[in-house]
């Protein structure tokens, strides 16, 4: 029997959204919530009775859903591979560092289980998966976000996202750079690589955009399998413009296939 109830690392933005959204569900329960030390006393209010609140992920977890950003990789989801524990991870863009990626899997192999790359905002990731068991010859993502999505990040510093009035691309390069200087914006780069040719063979194009609303991801994809060609136009996250609601539901999505009867 899969377990039933969860440890989520995080509670931001995401992670509370994942957290509410669960509360209506009978089927998984998050039993421990993973913050900083600063952070325990205010979240345990938050949450309320029958969740507790650490600054560490317990040694009886026995599954854990990381919402909590890239430090918590190193921090959090190694030691926890190391000991045995299954990990789900939406911060996919910190594989990007160097070795980090690396460092995952061998503390999954040393604790013989798996850490799990959530597909978070964007769409099309079994398709491209699948893609990349043959020949694949070219994949391109196109991020465009209106300028508040942008807001923090290092597109201040290469485009007045306060007064633009037109679509400006401010980044092309790899996705390997994309996830390095856009942390916090740049997942969905990642993601699409690691499942397709790779975060260095993977090109991205970052563009702010003042005539939409939503945050749109694109994906290109040629190879022997055919040509795919995703457009997906995701609603905001209220709590976290720079995100997507679809991630929270990514989260959801794979907590609910882990009790359910049938699943897809």
């Amino acid at each position: 029997m899969k377990p039933a109830s969860a440890t989520l690392i995080g509670y931001g933005a995401i992670g509370s959204a994942v957290f509410a959204r669960l509360r209506a569900a009978s089927t998984v329960r998050i039993a421990h919530v993973v913050v900083s030390p600063a952070s325990v006393s205010r979240v345990q209010q938050a949450v309320g009775p029958g969740v507790s609140v650490l600054s560490a992920v317990p040694t009886d977890s026995s599954l854990v859903v990381e919402c909590a950003g890239h430090s918590a990789l190193r921090q959090h989801v190694v030691p926890a591979l190391q000991r045995g524990v299954e990990c789900a991870v939406l911060s996919v863009g910190a594989l990007a560092e160097a070795a980090l990626a690396e460092e995952l899997e061998a503390a999954a192999r040393m604790g013989s289980t798996q850490l799990h790359l959530l597909a978070g905002a964007v769409g099309g990731i079994d398709a491209l998966s699948s893609a990349q068991k043959s020949e694949l010859r070219e994949v391109v993502y196109t991020g465009r976000k209106p300028p508040s999505g942008w807001r923090g990040s290092l597109a201040e510093t290469r485009v007045d996202l306060q007064n633009l009035q037109e679509a400006t691309v401010f980044f092309s390069g790899t996705a390997r750079e994309a996830a390095r200087d856009f942390p916090k914006n740049a997942n969905v780069a990642a993601t699409i690589a690691l499942a397709g040719l790779g975060l260095d063979a993977t090109r991205v194009q970052l563009i702010a955009d003042p005539q939409v609303t939503q945050n749109i991801h694109e994906v290109l994809v040629r190879g022997d399998f055919g040509e795919m060609q995703l457009r997906m136009q995701g609603e905001p996250l209220p709590e976290n413009p720079r995100t997507s609601t679809l991630t929270v539901l990514s989260a959801l999505r794979f907590l609910h296939n882990r009790t359910a009867p049938v699943t897809i």
